[in-house]
């Protein structure tokens, strides 16, 4: 299997890590954020969010994250997305929810040197990390059914 590439639920792979990520839309514009350089998959894009700590459930580690990333609260919304994605030697399993800003959007990142928002028929020209790109083609693929 190629690095990047997302796998199916294989009985070998075990202990995936768990990470949540946000998908916030605002007027038809999709939220992304562009690692830092000095991160690991810098210079690629992302939705916001992180991993879940032990006893956290997704929501909770998701308005954790989103907090300490963006600074910014957030209403999690309905399930998009889980999908296992191999980077490096590693599975990750990447958990996307809609998630709705409460209050003003946020300007900046710890974690990120560029905030953007995208119309949804444009974020395929973005460099994203792997393991994004699965939402990255249903969120394009049902802005196209939507057109």
């Amino acid at each position: 299997m190629a690095p990047g590439e997302t796998v199916g639920e294989r009985p070998e792979a075990t202990s995936p890590l768990r990470v949540v990520a946000a998908v916030v839309t605002r007027g038809g514009l999709v939220l992304a954020c562009r690692r830092r350089a000095d991160r690991a998959a810098g210079g690629k894009w992302e939705f916001p969010g992180g991993k879940v700590e032990s006893g956290e459930d997704d929501a909770s580690a998701l308005r954790r994250e989103i907090a300490e990333e963006l600074g910014v609260d957030i209403l999690v919304g309905d399930l998009f997305t889980v999908d296992d994605t191999l980077v490096g030697d590693r599975v990750i399993r990447l958990v996307c929810h809609r998630a709705q800003l409460l209050g003003s959007p946020p300007t900046k990142s710890t974690d990120h040197d560029q905030l953007e928002w995208v119309p949804t028929s444009d974020l395929h020209r973005l460099d994203w990390a792997a393991p994004d790109l699965p939402a990255i083609r249903l969120l394009t693929a049902t802005s196209q059914r939507a057109n």
